[in-house]
């Protein structure tokens, strides 16, 4: 008696599927691929000079304002009087990129004078301003 058949004669018509032609296509197919794949990975190596490429940021100049005790304004270590002050920061405000301003004071500066320079910076148009303070604290 065959093993898997539901009648007695061996006559009758096998339903299984023959796998060796499945086998033989797939080994075909597995040698085939066993073949091409070092022919699709061979490349050559290429010793590429290497650049960086930045944007050219030029950096704004910075302005030192300072003011002593007596109440004496100085732009970039120069005397000047408060209406020179006005139009040098009205002429700095127009720049581009706009110049930061550095303001120095010493200890003992009256309050009024530093707030007189800030508002006419910020009447002026300009829009930085840093305090510069002395790390020893004279």
């Amino acid at each position: 008696m065959a093993m898997g058949s539901l009648s007695d004669s061996e006559d009758d018509f096998n339903p299984e599927i023959n796998t060796t032609p499945l086998v033989d296509v797939m080994l075909v197919l597995l040698i085939i691929f066993i073949i091409t794949v070092p022919v699709m990975n061979h490349n050559v190596k290429l010793d590429l000079p290497r650049a960086t490429s930045q944007p050219n940021q030029t950096q704004p100049e910075n302005i030192n304002l300072s003011i002593d005790a007596q109440g004496k304004t100085y732009w970039n270590n120069e005397v000047i009087d408060d209406t020179e002050l006005k139009s040098r920061i009205a002429v700095a405000a127009q720049k581009e990129p706009q110049p930061e301003l550095h303001l120095h004071a010493e200890r003992t500066t009256q309050y009024e004078k530093i707030a007189q320079v800030m508002s006419a910076a910020q009447s002026g148009g300009l829009g930085k301003i840093g305090f510069v303070t002395n790390p020893q604290g004279k």
